[in-house]
């Protein structure tokens, strides 16, 4: 008896041992193929560029971050109160941005490589967050793999200036692995990590306000911390070993202290907002609205993810809902809600869920809106779908287990269902190779769809293809003739085609809808300055500069009109202003320069064209002005140098050619 229990209990541990090893594979293959099928969905955007909406409001055209790392540019992020920039505050996702600038400069693609980073990072934090509370490797599995795969997380990974939503989950997905350390051993240093890593999430995107009635979610499902007469999903497990439950008003109170710093961030937020006139009044978009396309919007996220097509960056706000959308809406969340909590102890995973995606919604609804908001985005589902997600991956064994054949069932649907999304996200994917394709597309989805045809404007007219870029702007101003920015456009467009006058006609209409805006200004100024009329366009540069007082470009251009006026003094002093406010205006140093240049005073000169070189050292311009400057000073063997520099940076170059043929007769008279 004695030796067949020995026998059992070494065959015991061996199956034991062989569990626990085939576990071990499983923790390490599953992320790893989750990572490799996502990198290859996604490795395509290591090719795309920059879009012009958002990106160029927060890398391409703001010199705070574009630079890379700089005292400036610290200060900037941290400080709410700035107002030179079209967002909110978010300083964490700032500094992101400039280490991306400082590390690989203006190529798009290694910026969108570290938002797929950020991508994986956070697929396999939620795997490890959910099995280290669960134990159940297949839904964790599921459940990570739905969130990598599915197309409507695009927007997110394949739009550089969505990085704060990256980075912001990326915290989110730390605080719960923190919150789970925690909730094993509540000690105060514990506690700490909790409260660091949500703080630092609140950094990147206000996103996270919500995470502490979050955690008391996953209190009820799967920690089993609130003890409703559920089963906590780790009760076999082990993985949870020292949590127990608690009473509820402990494990609220426990959370107040994490309210704290969301508290701060909304109102630093809400006054950032203020600040820049962002907040949409209830004047424009009356609360009746809102709410109603909140309600109707939960329905319509649930749709998106289960028919993943026609998915867009923007989606336009309505001007009205019928009312039985919202009142038919609010019926079918409520009736879910009702059903759910029926179920509750018997499927707690089904309230956690469900809870995750209606609470987690709640700051992006848009009952408070601010800047160019949409009726809903596909980005903001980007967290709260991980609730849905849950009821998807916890719900099919629960659905299969009645079935014939119950594991190869779900095998074969779950795997059926990874290849589906795969192949959409792919396609959604290669939509936003750049402005043209990707707004091309939502034209093609919603043909009346403005901000698409603005963009898509823009990016024609940045490309050169003004005669295409013209029926854009003109659908727009068919629309909406009062439409600033399609008027701003059609001018812009217009002034490149050199029909001056009939681009000041639109300058003019803007300026009847904005009559101080610094841009319109500027931009009939410049119109002006085309025709010659330099003393008109230094008018409209001045009453600019009363709007926009540290505009580098806009003492730029009164210096160019000054110059022109033959007022050389006042010239140099704009030039200078302008390159006090903007070191690495080349040309305005080269401009200066050259007034320095023409008045004999060649010292001056030099130093202004060597300030250039450092900014721009490989400019062929400034280069052959050093070398003008040094025959100038009767040294033609520096001259000789910085002439042939230029021409071994760009052949042909016309000034430098002349100097250095000037330099070789000087020499060749020398030796004679």
């Amino acid at each position: 008896m004695r030796i067949v229990q020995k026998k059992f209990s070494s065959s015991n541990y061996s199956f034991s041992q062989k569990m626990f090893f085939s576990v071990q594979r499983q923790l390490f293959f599953i992320p790893l193929l989750i990572i490799l099928v996502t990198i290859f969905v996604y490795w395509q955007v290591h090719a795309f560029d920059f879009i012009n909406f958002d990106d160029n409001t927060y890398i391409i055209e703001n010199n705070n971050i574009n630079i890379g790392f700089s005292l400036k540019g610290v200060e900037w992020a941290f400080d709410p109160s700035k107002t030179d920039d079209k967002t909110y505050w978010h300083p964490l996702t700032w500094l992101s941005h400039m280490l991306d600038c400082q590390l690989f400069g203006m190529n798009p693609g290694p910026h969108h490589l570290v938002n797929l980073l950020l991508h994986l990072f956070n697929a396999v934090f939620l795997f490890i967050t959910f099995y280290l509370m669960t134990g159940a490797i297949w839904q964790c599995g599921f459940l990570a793999a739905l969130f990598a795969l599915h197309p409507i997380n695009v927007d997110s990974v394949a739009w550089i200036a969505e990085r704060k939503n990256l980075l912001s989950t990326t915290f989110w997905m730390l605080t719960l692995l923190a919150y789970v350390y925690y909730a094993r051993k509540q000690t105060i240093l514990r506690y700490l990590l909790v409260f660091s890593a949500l703080t630092l999430g609140l950094l990147a995107k206000p996103m996270l306000v919500v995470l502490p009635c979050v955690m008391l979610l996953l209190d009820f499902w799967p920690l089993g911390r609130i003890n409703l007469g559920q089963t906590p999903a780790n009760i076999h497990s082990g993985l949870c070993r020292g949590m127990h439950p608690s009473g509820l008003t402990w494990l609220v109170l426990e959370k107040i202290p994490l309210l704290l710093p969301s508290f701060i961030t909304i109102a630093v937020t809400v006054f950032t907002l203020q600040t820049k006139k962002l907040l949409i009044a209830q004047t424009s978009v009356p609360m009746n609205l809102r709410v109603g396309n909140a309600i109707v919007s939960y329905l319509v996220y649930l749709w998106k993810m289960i028919w993943p097509t026609k998915l867009s960056i923007y989606y336009p706000f309505p001007e009205t809902i019928p009312i039985w959308q919202p009142v038919g809406a609010a019926i079918i969340i409520i009736a879910i809600t009702v059903l759910i909590f029926l179920m509750a102890r018997q499927y707690p995973w089904l309230v956690t869920g469900w809870l995750w995606y209606l609470g987690c919604l709640i700051p992006v609804i848009g009952l408070v809106q601010g800047g160019v908001w949409p009726a809903l985005a596909d980005r903001w589902a980007y967290v709260p779908l991980i609730g849905i997600f849950i009821l998807i991956a916890w719900g099919m064994p629960a659905l299969t287990k009645f079935l014939p054949h119950p594991k190869a069932c779900l095998m074969t649907v779950s795997t059926a269902i990874l290849c589906i999304l795969s192949v959409l996200t792919w396609k959604q994917v290669g939509h936003w190779r750049n402005s043209v394709t990707l707004f091309s597309y939502v034209i093609q989805i919603k043909p009346d769809n403005i901000l698409a045809h603005l963009n898509l404007g823009e990016a024609l007219s940045k490309k050169g293809n003004l005669i295409q870029a013209l029926p854009h702007y003109e659908f727009i101003l068919k629309k909406n003739p009062r439409h600033y920015n399609a008027l701003i456009n059609m001018g812009m467009a217009l002034m490149n085609m050199e029909k001056i006058e009939e681009a000041i006609t639109y300058f003019n209409q803007a300026l009847k809808i904005k009559p101080d805006d610094s841009k319109a200004l500027r931009l009939t100024g410049y119109a002006m300055a085309d025709m010659g009329k330099y003393e008109q366009a230094i008018q409209y540069y001045n009453q600019a500069l009363t709007t926009d007082p540290s505009n580098s470009e806009l003492y730029f251009l009164l210096g160019v009109a000054y110059n022109a006026l033959q007022k050389q003094t006042l010239a140099a002093q704009y030039y200078q202003k302008a390159i006090e406010l903007k070191p690495d205006n080349t040309l305005a140093s080269i401009n200066l320069g050259n007034i320095y240049y023409r008045s004999g005073r060649l010292d001056l000169a030099e130093n202004i064209y060597l300030y250039a070189l450092q900014h721009e050292p490989d400019n062929p311009d400034v280069l052959s002005k050093l070398g003008a400057v040094a025959l100038g000073l009767g040294h033609p063997d520096n001259a000789l140098k910085f002439f042939n520099q230029a021409l071994e940076i760009r052949p042909g170059h016309q000034e430098s050619q002349k100097g250095l043929d000037t330099v070789l007769r000087i020499m060749q008279n020398k030796t004679k």
